[in-house]
């Protein structure tokens, strides 16, 4: 338990010290108060999955993956390394992303979109690749395309243009697989998603839309 001095005490005193069990140090507190106890802040968990993109311009897209994850759950970091603005930045990031416990790495880029694929080409970790339709980028099929045609041997799942949700969904899934609690967390999400289309089904119902399915 941590300990802090009454609030009197400290509008009365110079100093207002925190100590911890047994013992209180004489004098941080009036005659007859008592100390109050302070909840202690849980141990921070160390991430799981990487979210990285090439430039924070990203972020408005990327968001959609670190969104999931919370409501998954599932801690995760997210920052930005540019394949060619900070090369050395990438290769580091990549080599290191196993020994710090990373488990899954979601890369968004956009234009040449190089990003995903040479991280993928450094860590034996999977990499989900999320093109994004950036001020760069023509139409959006360039950054789709760089990141899906792969040469064999260097994988990089590629989801849809600007699909970061769906690649925190993928993160989470491949966690799931050794990770009951939180394959549960997607079923109960994929589970919702039938619950919104069958009210969408007797809402249109109500509206006097008919079918002979159901």
């Amino acid at each position: 338990m941590v300990c802090a001095p009454s609030f009197s005490y400290l509008t009365n005193h110079k100093y207002g010290l925190c100590v911890s069990d047994p013992g209180v140090v004489p004098g941080n507190f009036l005659p007859g108060e008592k100390p109050v106890s302070l909840p202690l802040k849980p141990a921070k968990m160390s991430p799981r999955v990487g979210i990285i993109m090439g430039s924070d311009s990203d972020l408005s897209v990327m968001q959609a993956a670190a969104d999931i994850l919370k409501e998954f759950g599932i801690a995760h970091e997210v920052t930005v390394v540019s394949a060619h603005r900070t090369p050395l930045r990438m290769i580091e990031y990549a080599q290191k992303a196993r020994e710090r416990g990373l488990k899954v790495i979601i890369a968004g880029a956009g234009g040449a979109a190089h990003l995903p694929g040479m991280v993928a080409s450094i860590t034996p970790l999977p990499v989900i690749g999320v093109p994004i339709k950036s001020s760069n980028s023509i139409d959006g099929w360039d950054s789709v395309l760089s990141i899906l045609q792969m040469p064999n041997g260097v994988p990089v799942a590629t989801v849809a243009l600007n699909a970061a949700k769906n690649a925190g969904i993928l993160a989470a899934e491949i966690l799931g697989t050794a990770d009951d609690s939180i394959s549960q967390k997607v079923s109960a999400y994929k589970n919702s998603l039938n619950n919104e289309v069958i009210e969408k089904v007797e809402k249109m119902k109500q509206a006097g839309w008919e079918n002979n399915f159901d």
